[in-house]
């Protein structure tokens, strides 16, 4: 379903795909699927398969109808460039971005050789944000396929934050988010490593977000950071 979010970097999300499968250590203790299980069990139409990979087509052209413009997390509960998303379907989802010109949407994905092959024929409007997700040193590569997309805004979520991750290249990269892992057997983030990527992004002059501490209590923990918060965003932010 597409709802408020409670995410703190986005305002709405939008699910024209449910489902994954894990890739990499980022993904072992995912919110997504412990929360498709939930739905599931819930009984909400969307989530009948569980966290198997499901196309919903009857969600594609849901944000042609929000007509206040919003800051929207694309697939919260998916990956787009997942292997099993059909490529025709990938470039509907672009089409409806394109179209529905009024918000702002986020796409994050952990697939980023398919997004690199993909990107020339994607409709990259300045409406369409382009992240890939980096959890420790061993997945740094994924910013070099970012960097080979066409898309205007292209960021970080550096979350979960599973390891430190010093002399990050940060040329071309418009926007940095940190987090630490949340729910059961969230992983500990220190806080050298977080300050040294809000070093980085000073140095860089790349706007960073702080999201989180995480832990099994992400609301005690809270999410500051040296006595306040770190809510930066990209310049091309506002909506025209």
């Amino acid at each position: 379903m597409a709802s408020n979010s409670s995410i703190e970097w986005t305002e709405a999300t939008w699910n024209p795909v449910t489902g994954c499968t894990k890739i990499s250590p980022g993904c072992d203790h995912c919110y997504a699927e412990r929360l498709a299980l939930r739905l599931q069990a819930m009984g909400q139409a969307n989530y009948a398969n569980g966290f198997k990979l499901t196309v919903q087509e009857h969600m594609l052209e849901l944000p042609l109808k929000w007509k206040t413009p919003q800051v929207i997390f694309v697939n919260s509960m998916s990956d787009l460039f997942h292997k099993d998303v059909p490529t025709e379907y990938i470039h509907k989802v672009f089409d409806v971005m394109a179209r529905a010109h009024q918000h702002r949407f986020q796409i994050l994905t952990k697939r980023s050789q398919r997004l690199m092959r993909l990107s020339k024929s994607l409709d990259w409007q300045p409406n369409i944000w382009m992240g890939v997700s980096v959890e420790s040193q061993d997945y740094t590569f994924r910013m070099e396929h970012l960097r080979e997309t066409g898309a205007h805004i292209k960021f970080l979520s550096l979350e979960p934050l599973l390891g430190p991750l010093h002399d990050l290249n940060l040329t071309g990269i418009d926007w940095v988010i940190v987090g630490g892992e949340s729910g059961p057997g969230a992983r500990v983030m220190r806080d050298d490593w977080v300050i040294d990527i809000r070093n980085q992004c000073k140095t860089a002059s790349v706007p960073f977000f702080f999201k989180q501490w995480g832990g099994t209590n992400k609301k005690k923990a809270g999410r500051v950071l040296e006595n306040r918060t770190w809510d930066e965003m990209p310049r091309a932010a506002a909506v025209a």
